[in-house]
């Protein structure tokens, strides 16, 4: 399953979409998620994608492969420092969103 936690932006095709820290944890720990990609800012007075970072780091929850695509470039840059201090051997954490190209192989790969 491929992952997309955002409170605003439309969920690409071939994703699950996550509006809020609570769900995308919950699929985190229920579903086999192979690419997960995380907004930071989800809304006045909710955790954000660096609490779910956190959580991720700590119970070791890593998907193979995470992306960020938040607007913050400071979110961002937290999430990114936290979750590659802690990866596992095997998990690819990009600090930007999913390129065009990997996103239209992930959208063939999601077909199958």
């Amino acid at each position: 399953m491929y992952l997309f936690m955002d409170d605003y932006r439309p969920c690409p095709p071939g994703f699950k979409l996550a509006r809020d820290a609570d769900e995308c944890l919950l699929l985190l720990h229920e579903y086999p998620i192979s690419i997960l990609s995380l907004d930071y800012d989800l809304g006045p007075g909710q955790p954000t994608g660096k609490d779910v970072a956190a959580a991720i780091a700590s119970k070791q929850l890593y998907p193979r492969e995470i992306y960020l695509h938040s607007s913050s470039p400071q979110g961002r840059q937290a999430m990114y420092e936290l979750l590659y201090a802690n990866k596992p051997e095997g998990v690819t954490v990009h600090n930007g969103p999913i390129p065009e190209a990997r996103m239209q192989e992930i959208i063939s790969e999601s077909k199958r």
